[in-house]
């Protein structure tokens, strides 16, 4: 199982940065979820029922189309970091 090791370790951190990093919520929150896909990906990171549940909650609320003029933030965002909170946790405790 692969939620240990450097790969991980960094895995970890690179997510975490997202969630610490300055800018709107929503934009952040996707950069987060890239990163944990990449880690799965790559095998950094093993893949959980609970963080495929999280990930999934999180597409709805990342779920906005600004081109189409949906707006980014309110509800959403908050959902989003509210979610991303738990996936933190979990990674954590993974």
């Amino acid at each position: 199982m692969a939620n240990s090791g450097p790969a991980a370790d960094e895995a970890r951190a690179a997510f975490r940065a997202h969630l610490e990093a300055k800018g709107h919520a929503i934009e952040n929150a996707r950069a987060a979820a890239e990163t944990l896909e990449a880690a799965f990906a790559a095998g950094a990171l093993v893949r959980t029922p609970a963080l495929d549940q999280m990930l999934a909650d999180l597409a709805v609320a990342l779920d906005a189309d600004p081109a189409a003029g949906e707006k980014l933030g309110g509800k959403s965002a908050e959902a989003a970091r509210f979610i991303l909170r738990a996936i933190s946790r979990e990674l954590e405790n993974a």
